[in-house]
């Protein structure tokens, strides 16, 4: 009867949101996506007896990348809900579709050996239907925050329901694993965070300078005038790392500019390989995660400005930088989420934090996720 009444009502949903659906694909950022997941424009079904994935965004997508490395990529299939989902998927070689909304999902679903979906991905339709088509359904990744916990429980009948197709779950923790369970899960196995499965390594020992070094990595236009006007030599040294190699020389001429007839000491790091002056321009690739292992602090590019909605914040967390970013980070939440004690600021503020360098804490990294429990799980439903 449940099933009955939710179909119902997302279907009550669904006619009503058409119109809104409608003018919202006219939207250059939602005209391949809206038509994909709500009318099934160019949205084929998958094939059958494949290893069927479920991930929202590029962040989830991005964390599946080394399970898919162990697997027959001919064989997987993927299916996200955000266009930079989408595109990660194309660029991981593995055959990727939108996923359509419920009310499609009985008539788009065909028998997979397996269904794995990452993290909160709990559509209802998604697990009782693969379910009932014979995929063995798992859940890896799981996790259930203190802010969202509350919510959880108010609606516990209803997980109650979903977690009746749950076979398997791989939680991010024991406290995780002991939220699911009062939630109605079951067969949950703790593996730590699968995002962090793959961590940064260092390829060079670098020689630290004394007192502070500042690092400014993966900067974008704009950016960089905004760190150097927040900045004092009295903070520490600072470094810049540009995003592209193409604004090497540019990043290059505002620095000139800008010290040109002061004190401060600058060069290039290509021409001197070291971090004596008290700015250096780095204007060499592959260098950023052996400057992280040295840095105190690092400013994390891509949050300052609109269009690059952050960039990853595992790197500095793993060195234990204190990390400060801007607050446009909606291609990396995923990411941050993993980070403990982060410092997201208003662009306007980067002089303020930077003022208190000293009293910010280290960042750190959740529980390190293991994930051969997961291709364990999955070659033994392949090889039945």
């Amino acid at each position: 009867m449940f099933k009955y009444i939710y179909y119902l009502l997302a279907l009550m949903i669904y006619i009503l949101a058409i119109p809104y659906l409608l003018l919202k694909s006219r939207n250059k950022k939602y005209k391949e996506a809206i038509p994909s997941k709500f009318f099934l424009k160019n949205n084929p079904k998958f094939k059958e007896d494949g290893i069927w994935f479920h991930a929202c965004s590029m962040g989830e997508t991005s964390a599946l990348k080394p399970i898919f490395e162990k697997l027959d990529k001919d064989n997987i299939n993927l299916s996200v809900i955000t266009n930079t989902g989408y595109e990660q998927g194309l660029k991981m070689g593995v055959n990727v579709r939108y996923l359509p909304f419920e009310i499609f999902l009985p008539f788009w679903i065909v028998k997979q050996k397996a269904l794995v979906v990452m993290e909160a991905e709990l559509w209802y339709m998604l697990f009782q239907v693969a379910s009932r088509r014979g995929a063995k359904t798992i859940l890896i990744n799981a996790r259930i925050n203190d802010k969202s916990y509350e919510t959880y429980k108010k609606y516990g009948f209803f997980y109650k329901q979903l977690f009746k197709y749950v076979d398997k779950i791989f939680a991010q923790s024991q406290l995780d694993k002991e939220r699911l369970e009062q939630l109605g899960a079951k067969n949950i196995e703790v593996i730590g965070n699968i995002k962090l499965a793959t961590l940064p390594k260092v390829t060079k020992k670098l020689e630290k300078p004394d007192g502070i070094l500042i690092t400014a990595g993966s900067t974008h236009t704009t950016e960089e005038v905004l760190i150097l006007d927040a900045w004092d030599k009295s903070q520490g040294k600072l470094v810049i790392v540009p995003r592209h190699p193409e604004r090497f020389n540019e990043v290059y001429s505002l620095i000139q500019t800008k010290f040109q007839n002061s004190d401060t000491t600058f060069h290039r790091y290509s021409l001197q390989n070291d971090f004596a002056s008290d700015v250096v321009l780095v204007d060499v690739m592959g260098e950023l995660n052996n400057i992280y292992a040295i840095s105190d602090v690092v400013i994390l590019g891509g949050g300052f400005i609109d269009t690059a909605g952050g960039h990853n914040p595992i790197e500095p967390a793993f060195f234990g930088c204190k990390l400060i970013s801007g607050k446009t980070i909606f291609n990396q939440k995923a990411l941050f989420d993993c980070v403990n004690d982060y410092n997201l600021v208003d662009n306007d503020k980067l002089d303020t934090i930077m003022n208190n360098i000293a009293n910010l804490k280290k960042t750190s990294l959740g529980q390190v996720g293991d994930i051969n429990p997961i291709i364990k799980e999955i070659e033994e439903i392949k090889g039945n």
